[in-house]
């Protein structure tokens, strides 16, 4: 299973972005998918340093972290076995690596994306 994410840029503060993930393989079994982000000044391969930002299982049901809530909104289309993450009211503090992660219900294989930078200036 390989994850496409897209849509990472730089934006001013206030602004919006849409970050999307699709994921290209047979997946068996139910899944989730999600973003996590790793912050300025981290190493891009510290798996444990990510922080969750949203994710959302096959029945539609959302997580936030405390830190998006009210801005950012998941959303998935599991026929496309993709994932929208769309970013609003952005702050500098959400200048990070976005990745995004499948995670299978039964059996718990877990993949990434390479990552993509959003960078919110002030």
């Amino acid at each position: 299973v390989r994850l496409v994410e897209s849509g990472g840029a730089s934006v001013r503060a206030g602004g919006s972005l849409k970050l999307s993930c699709r994921a290209d393989g047979y997946i068996f079994g139910r899944y989730n998918m999600g973003f996590f982000r790793l912050g300025p000044g981290k190493q891009r391969e510290a798996v444990s340093q990510r922080e969750l930002v949203a994710t959302i299982d096959e029945s539609g049901t959302e997580f936030y972290a405390d830190s998006v809530k009210g801005r950012f909104t998941i959303s998935g289309d599991g026929a496309k076995k993709s994932v929208t993450l769309e970013m609003n009211n952005l702050k500098p503090d959400d200048t990070a690596v976005y990745f995004c992660r499948l995670v299978v219900v039964q059996g718990g294989e877990s993949y990434w994306g390479e990552g993509t930078q959003v960078t919110v200036l002030t």
